[in-house]
């Protein structure tokens, strides 16, 4: 490897790479992936090609492609930055906050929280449509004011953005053409929180339910062969859940997970296949998958995915340049060549 900066690390080769990106959703972690884009906008050999993304994740690339259009990498960093101080002082005077010992003890968690154990409660007893009848969700304004639709549909990085269809649970993925805040906010609809968002003539809810991310269109439209997975929801766990609230936390997951893994265990069967069959076949063979990704957030508790403090999103970011960084120094010479991400393991029990 070729040190550039204190930073930045390219091929000895001193090539430039087409790479999709594909961003996991996940609340408040969606933190860690803004680290991960930080780092990786280091790189100027790695140059993007498609973006698939859903909850977070779908606001992380539109924040970001949209500042790239608008004023480069360096753009494209103060985009991310803006967005996420914006959604932690927009969060100043929510009532959802850590309890006392939980400050004390440097716990980012709200299991503690009075506010947090009685929306969490109510939520298992109304929809939010008796909790908040005028369907409000602040982070609508938050987007209308940090992203660029304009430049987004004139982007020639291809963004796509999963929705669930809640009349056929279906997903759709929104081209760039077609985004908006309303598709962003219909990306991250938790339907145990907000009003199902309206698109089209049809209600849609979190994009996880059907693809966090669907990796399909990097696989179809797109011309690079790498897709990096940027990964903030945990396939496995060491412990066991046991008390009601870490057993839902843990269905979410695993419900989430779910569209992902099988489009991974697809690439990974056809890689078995000595003739794949028609030319798309071939392109899913073909597809070199990597994930960053970090134990951290095995050590984090669904409560956190609310927590929407401004040191909790730096430390998550660090965190994600961290892992950024390890994985450009260990991989960056495997971009291009090879995939780093163990497929074969995902077939395990299959």
């Amino acid at each position: 490897m070729t040190q550039l900066t204190d930073d930045a690390v390219i091929p000895e080769s001193g090539r430039s790479l087409l790479v999709d990106l594909a961003l996991q959703g996940g609340g408040s972690h969606g933190a860690f992936t803004w680290g991960v884009l930080d780092r990786l906008l280091d790189e100027e050999w790695l140059q993007f090609d498609g973006i698939s993304g859903t909850s977070a994740g779908a606001m992380n690339a539109a924040v970001m492609l949209s500042g790239l259009e608008r004023g480069g990498r360096n753009g494209a960093r103060d985009a991310l930055a803006s967005f996420w101080r914006a959604v932690a002082d927009a969060a100043l005077l929510s009532p959802l906050k850590r309890g006392f010992l939980d400050v004390l003890m440097g716990n980012w968690s709200l299991v503690n929280s009075p506010t947090f154990v009685a929306l969490d409660l109510a939520a298992r007893l109304w929809s939010p449509y008796d909790l908040n009848p005028g369907g409000n969700n602040p982070l609508g304004g938050l987007l209308e004011s940090h992203v660029d639709f304009t430049r987004l549909a004139a982007s020639k990085v291809k963004l796509f953005v999963t929705a669930t269809n809640v009349r056929t649970g279906r997903g759709r993925v929104f081209r760039n053409a077609e985004l908006s805040p309303a598709v962003l906010l219909a990306s991250a609809c938790l339907p145990s929180v907000f009003h199902a968002v309206e698109i089209d003539g049809e209600s849609y809810w979190d994009g996880g339910y059907a693809g966090n991310p669907t990796i399909t269109p990097l696989v179809r439209d797109c011309d690079s062969r790498d897709t990096i997975l940027v990964q903030i929801n945990p396939v496995e766990r060491h412990d066991i859940p046991r008390d009601a609230r870490a057993i839902n936390s843990r269905i979410n997951e695993l419900s989430f997970n779910a569209p992902l893994l099988k489009e991974l265990r697809m690439i990974a069967m056809l890689r078995g296949v000595v003739d794949a069959g028609q030319a798309e076949g071939r392109k899913w063979a073909r597809m070199r998958i990597h994930r960053i990704g970090t134990d951290a957030m095995e050590r984090l508790d669904a409560s956190s995915k609310m927590l929407a403090e401004w040191g909790f999103f730096c430390m998550l970011k660090d965190e994600g340049r961290r892992a950024a960084d390890a994985f450009l120094r260990a991989h960056a010479a495997d971009l291009g060549e090879r995939s780093t991400l163990d497929l074969d393991a995902l077939l395990e029990g299959v």
